[in-house]
């Protein structure tokens, strides 16, 4: 079951690059006639890869109760993170949005200007919250793999970006 797990933790990152990389190709295979937003479609894939994740890890951890003190704090902010994250940008915000042709507003407030990627931020404190749980080899396969697609990401060429999306 390992290697089965540690290939489930790093399985959303190539899908995250491809995107990333190609986004005119995902807004095609979408079908930008059909209706069906490339943002909406990402997400589902996304949510069944998160699904995938979760259920590798659960095949690997060891639970106990109650956790270390550590893991409150971590967790909490880390999905505090995450739902600021959500609810500034919203589901196109969230999902690439910009590079499938979408015009995003940009966020300033807070976690925005203050931390860098906060939602990458947030997913790897809620990982590190874990880790008296889960093996510390896929928490670091997950957080290098939050590391690698904050790399891509932070190289963006609005070039490459979907043609706008009408």
């Amino acid at each position: 079951m390992g290697l089965w797990a540690c290939l489930a933790v790093i399985s959303p990152f190539p899908f995250y690059y491809y995107l990333w990389t190609h986004p005119q190709k995902w807004v095609d295979l979408c079908g930008s006639g059909s209706g069906r937003d490339p943002c909406k479609v990402m997400a589902i894939v996304s949510h069944f890869i998160k699904f995938i994740q979760f259920i590798s890890l659960l095949s690997v951890s060891t639970f106990s109760w109650p956790p270390p003190l550590y893991f409150w704090p971590l967790f909490i902010f880390g999905q505090f993170l995450n739902f600021r994250v959500y609810q500034l940008l919203g589901e196109a915000g969230t999902y690439y949005g910009v590079r499938f042709g979408k015009n995003i507003p940009w966020a300033t407030e807070f976690p925005f200007g203050v931390i860098r990627d906060p939602q990458y931020v947030g997913s790897i404190l809620s990982l590190l919250a874990c880790l008296s749980w889960v093996p510390f080899l896929y928490i670091f396969l997950w957080v290098l793999g939050y590391a690698f697609i904050i790399q891509v990401e932070s190289k963006e060429d609005p070039a490459t970006r979907a043609k706008p999306l009408s």
